[in-house]
């Protein structure tokens, strides 16, 4: 398969830039982009299509069907994808019709975020650091698991956290979501202790181990001074979850999704979590509107006149 077809390698750039300048779309969603464009632009070069002009509806389903490995998830990430370029290429009048229009994803099985107990979550958060340490890692990875869960943030928001983002005198956290877009919210008390106690004995000591200038902006910093890594958060995750106990599936998605579960649960509205999450669209928020078999079992035991 043709890894970069030199026929529709401009106007894949082209889009490219058109996503991440003009839209403001995060760096990871365009490289997502490109793999993803990359694969539906090769699989047309290898079927004989030089343009969008020559490909047809049939094409965008042929294509779709060829990715009978992947889960529906995926298949319908890549679809996404091709709709967006056919929708470009449209708009800019290279083609006179969106061949992709009426090409739909796949259907598949509804599947509901990982999410842990509060149990589970205060086990986690009190693993992130052995008993009683007071060493500049343990007190950063206790801030920083303390921080995820407290505000519900990405990753990638924790680790572009810069110190002038945060207000802990008004609990407040500023954070950088997808497309650029900022947001506050609130840092509870718990979280702002473990901040507190990180910035005032744990992060200087590991700024003073840079071998060059300490990075003087980011909130967490790695043993070398540097701001801390994505990867390294999920070894910091899963290394507290060791230590926990917990056998459930755990990443740091995770604790956004507890973050959110646990809000709706405790009575919260969801246009205020999607407000909290950054979400575009309450859509995506609407997932953790689930209930749990526990709390469907309490209410059915609670109301049901029969059910004692």
């Amino acid at each position: 398969m043709s890894e970069n077809p030199t026929a529709f390698g401009p106007l894949v750039e082209q889009f490219l830039v058109h996503t991440g300048v003009e839209r403001g779309l995060a760096a990871a969603t365009v490289q997502a982009y490109r793999s993803d464009l990359s694969l539906y632009t090769g699989w047309l070069a290898d079927h004989g299509r030089d343009s969008l002009d020559q490909v047809g509806k049939r094409d965008v389903e042929d294509f779709l069907a060829s990715l009978a490995g992947e889960s529906a998830a995926s298949k319908a990430r890549r679809l996404a994808a091709v709709h967006e370029l056919h929708r470009f290429a449209l708009g800019q009048r290279l083609v006179s019709v969106d061949a992709s229009q009426a090409v739909r994803a796949p259907k598949g099985v509804s599947r509901l975020p990982d999410v842990l107990t509060i149990d589970q979550v205060s086990r986690l958060l009190e693993a992130s650091a052995p008993a009683g340490a007071d060493d500049p890692v343990s007190l950063r990875d206790r801030a920083l698991l303390e921080f995820m869960y407290a505000t519900g943030c990405r990753v990638s928001e924790a680790v572009g956290a810069d110190l002038t983002d945060l207000d802990l005198e008004q609990g407040l956290a500023r954070l950088m979501g997808k497309g650029s877009k900022q947001r506050l919210v609130p840092v509870g008390s718990y979280a702002r202790r473990a901040l507190e106690a990180y910035l005032n004995r744990g992060r200087e000591a590991l700024g003073r181990r840079a071998k060059r200038s300490p990075e003087m902006a980011a909130v967490f910093l790695n043993k070398r001074g540097s701001r801390l890594s994505r990867q390294s958060v999920w070894q910091i995750v899963r290394s507290a979850a060791g230590r926990a106990g917990i056998d459930a599936p755990i990443h740091p998605h995770t604790l956004r999704h507890s973050f959110a579960t646990h809000l709706i649960e405790g009575g919260a509205d969801v246009r205020t979590v999607q407000e909290l999450l950054g979400h575009a669209s309450v859509t995506t928020t609407q997932i953790y509107t689930h209930v749990s078999p526990q709390r469907l079992m309490e209410a059915y035991q609670t109301a049901h006149p029969r059910a004692r």
